[in-house]
């Protein structure tokens, strides 16, 4: 009989808990512009790329972080991981310094991520990102996702399954 109470109230905590994270996630939600409207954005390495060309096959995970954000400390190496796994991924970096200095605490790091570096903040204000980390997950050029905070891998993954479906 201790062990019905005890999973009844583990079931309430459980879905008050997604209530409370459904919820967050909504009022922090992105509000991006037109992505087939956006320019082309430039990695640190030089390359440029599109979100909408990078989104037109599969979903693309875009990761808003910073080298000063203390959360992102704990979800880059799980991004880093999920790119090296082959997940379709493009970062940016927010107010983290110049290009030498962000990747000389991305090599430090061993992240091989692809990054554009949003020096001013600008392109985050555009969308209007105001926490780290961000993760907005774009298909084919339309945001069908987000989340901001803490994330696990497996809860990345899963959006990213999603997404495709």
């Amino acid at each position: 009989m201790r062990w019905k109470k005890w999973a009844r109230e583990l079931a309430i905590f459980i879905l008050v808990l997604t209530a409370l994270i459904w919820g967050m996630d909504q009022w922090r939600k992105p509000a991006p512009p037109s992505i087939a409207t956006l320019p082309e954005l430039t990695l640190t390495n030089g390359q440029t790329v599109s979100l909408a060309e990078l989104s037109a096959e599969k979903p693309l995970l875009v990761y808003f972080w910073a080298t000063w954000c203390g959360i992102c400390k704990l979800t880059s190496p799980a991004v880093d991981k999920l790119n090296a796994d082959g997940v379709n991924v493009l970062s940016i970096a927010i107010r983290s310094g110049d290009d030498q200095r962000l990747m000389r605490g991305m090599v430090a790091k061993g992240f091989t991520f692809p990054v554009v570096n949003d020096e001013q903040g600008q392109f985050a204000a555009e969308w209007d990102i105001g926490v780290t980390p961000t993760f907005v997950i774009i298909h084919q050029g339309k945001m069908v996702s987000s989340t901001s905070g803490w994330s696990s891998s497996w809860g990345l993954k899963l959006r990213m399954w999603w997404a495709s479906r």
